[in-house]
């Protein structure tokens, strides 16, 4: 059988999200936001993350981003803090909570993948890391979203392994 370019995509981003969704199965908010290895990463965390980055990239993917990144970033208390509850579940957050975001998020990153074109190359936005003219195309984005998601399904795996045991394949 053969499948469409799209239909392989979204396949392969419903993989590596289960994997991820999956790693979180069963656990409290209290697990959830558990440090269970020398990493400050969490499950719950790990989830809120990707549904932010994959938020991001779409919207990359939809519009060609237009925001510049200063290329001295000044990093203030405010900033370190919002970047470390990038990876924890703040307080108010709960694992219910961020997962049905990432429902949402995913869901629209889905209706993209089915209807943008996947040839639109935009420039990466400007940033310290990343030197000028690095053109993406939005099939590479939706492929950058899922190598995202898989590698942090691998960390939630370990971290989910070192609370209880429970592996996503094994």
């Amino acid at each position: 059988m053969t499948t469409t370019e799209r239909a392989d995509i979204l396949d392969f981003l419903a993989k590596h999200r289960y994997f991820l969704r999956h790693t979180a199965e069963g656990l409290t908010d209290e697990q959830a936001n558990t440090r269970s290895t020398v990493s400050a990463l969490t499950v719950g965390g790990l989830i809120k993350h990707v549904s932010e980055v994959e938020q991001h990239w779409a919207d990359f993917a939809r519009t060609g981003g237009g925001e510049e990144t200063p290329a001295e970033v000044e990093f203030t208390p405010e900033q370190i803090a919002k970047w470390e509850n990038q990876f924890r579940l703040a307080e108010g957050e709960t694992l219910a909570g961020v997962l049905a975001q990432y429902e949402k998020v995913a869901a629209a990153t889905d209706e993209l993948v089915r209807t943008l074109d996947l040839d639109t190359a935009y420039e990466l936005p400007a940033a310290p890391w990343q030197p000028p003219g690095v053109f993406w195309t939005v099939r590479r984005v939706f492929l950058h979203i899922t190598a995202e998601t898989a590698q942090h399904a691998g960390h939630a795996d370990i971290i989910r392994e070192s609370i209880d045991g429970q592996k996503t394949m094994g």
